[in-house]
């Protein structure tokens, strides 16, 4: 089935297929959607043949409307997981009713809607790879209640969750020795190598390690500490998310968090073919087709890790990081094996810290002091609800932040795609002209809008920069 809409629906058939189905139905049967809950907001029910739900989501950029791209990215961030659609409105600065129009013509489905799809989905995935009960798949997807998780599973698919899970094929089930593990499908390709030693050479010890074969850190998994790993197995279509936990609850939101990390909702084939319009640009990008931004688990630990670089180089804001943590953060047991020993410290914590044993100038630890005094007071919230532009200005109003830690920031921790620190020098180096002026190269940049932070990554693992 090929058509030009990334999901298909099948009046004869009740199914909605994603593209390369084997269907064949009649053109004048089928409606075309963008997003797999606007299908199901008219009553269709994902194929079971093709498995659209398992395959990765619309990116959130497809909705023309601006609000709606970061509403849609905030609700893949849990926005609606315990809220209603009125906090979720607020949080974007508008009314209810104005963000269920938005929706409405945009996507197709209420923004409810698309919280219960992306609910459901991650509970079918559970019970097709996982051997957990069905009553923790419901609290592991988001669902309040066993009963909440039968009926929307049963309305989406037609099939209660046992009988979902009989019909998993053999290859569908994952076991882990120790752990869970759960697939991160993407669009390939993807540059595994590239991303990995980019974060191998900013990972701070303790917290993460990074090899050839694996990205793992500590990370908090319904109020417990734990730890996660990211691998990419050969000849696949996915990452494989292993995560050490004794909590399930809510494991929904680690895999969202996890997601990000390696951006594997990105359609590298639409931010290619922009990016290959700059002449500059086209041989770095031919060369590396799957490398995308590299995200971060929390942004708060990513921007005292963007202050910390501020002038020094990456290996000695590592190990200032790495200071921080030793120092500050919560120590962690029983994962010593994975080469991990301690969380990173909260932004409640640095706050009332005395920084001064940490071997950082007076201005640079009362910088990491009033960023994690803002994060810690709601003055900064590292997400998508203010955009870009409102983003980088409340960082900037945090002392000794400028506008190339505020975008780097924006870049990395809320995966605003057209973030762009236009003042660091391995950008230029990346371009080949080093003597460019900062004015210069954003009137350059402007034809890479709105894939600037992909262009960025580009010639920074082009150029060896920052």
């Amino acid at each position: 089935m090929a058509r030009s809409s990334a999901y298909s629906a099948v009046v004869t058939t009740g199914n909605y297929c994603r593209t390369g189905c084997s269907g064949a139905p009649k053109d004048e049967n089928v409606l075309p959607f963008v997003f797999p809950a606007a299908a199901e907001a008219h009553g269709f029910r994902p194929c079971l043949r093709c498995r659209p739900d398992t395959a990765p989501g619309p990116p959130s950029w497809l909705a023309p409307s601006e609000l709606v791209c970061r509403a849609l990215r905030l609700i893949g961030q849990g926005a609606l997981d315990g809220a209603g659609e009125h906090d979720l409105a607020r949080r974007l600065g508008v009314s209810e009713r104005h963000l269920r129009r938005l929706f409405d013509a945009h996507v197709g489905a209420s923004p409810d809607v698309v919280a219960r799809s992306r609910r459901v989905h991650f509970a079918r995935r559970l019970l097709i790879e996982t051997d957990l009960p069905v009553a923790q798949i419901g609290f592991a997807s988001g669902f309040g209640s066993v009963r909440q998780l039968n009926r929307v599973v049963k309305e989406v698919f037609r099939l209660s969750p046992t009988e979902l899970r009989r019909r998993r094929r053999r290859a569908d089930r994952l076991v882990a020795t120790a752990g869970l593990d759960l697939r991160l499908p993407y669009r390939p390709p993807l540059d595994w190598e590239a991303m990995t030693g980019f974060l191998a050479a900013r990972a701070t010890a303790g917290v993460e390690a990074v090899d050839a074969g694996s990205y793992r850190r500590t990370v908090v998994v319904d109020g417990e500490p734990g730890a996660i790993e990211l691998r990419r197995p050969a000849d696949s279509s996915h990452l494989l998310l292993r995560v050490h936990s004794h909590r399930v609850d809510g494991l929904i939101h680690v895999v969202d968090q996890a997601r990000r990390i390696f951006d594997v909702d990105a359609d590298p084939h639409t931010i290619r073919r922009h990016l290959r319009r700059d002449a500059a640009l086209k041989p770095l990008v031919d060369r590396r087709p799957g490398l995308r931004v590299v995200g971060a688990w929390d942004g708060f630990e990513l921007g005292v890790r963007a202050i910390l670089g501020q002038q020094v180089s990456v290996r000695g804001a590592s190990t200032l990081a790495a200071r921080m943590a030793e120092r500050l953060g919560r120590p962690l047991a029983g994962f010593e094996h994975l080469g991990l020993s301690r969380l990173f410290p909260t932004p409640e914590v640095v706050a009332g810290a005395d920084l001064s044993c940490l071997g950082l100038t007076s201005a640079r630890a009362a910088t990491v002091r009033a960023l994690a005094q803002a994060v810690a007071g709601g003055k900064v919230v590292l997400d998508a609800s203010q955009g870009l532009d409102g983003l980088v200005a409340s960082l900037c109003q945090v002392p000794g932040v400028g506008r190339w830690t505020a975008q780097y920031i924006a870049m990395r921790a809320a995966g605003e795609r057209d973030a762009f620190p236009s003042g660091d020098l391995g950008l230029r180096r990346g371009l080949g002209q080093a003597c460019l002026s900062e004015r210069e190269l954003l009137l350059r940049a402007e034809g890479w809008r709105p894939w600037r932070a992909y262009a960025a990554m580009h010639l920074w693992v082009s150029g060896s920069g920052r």
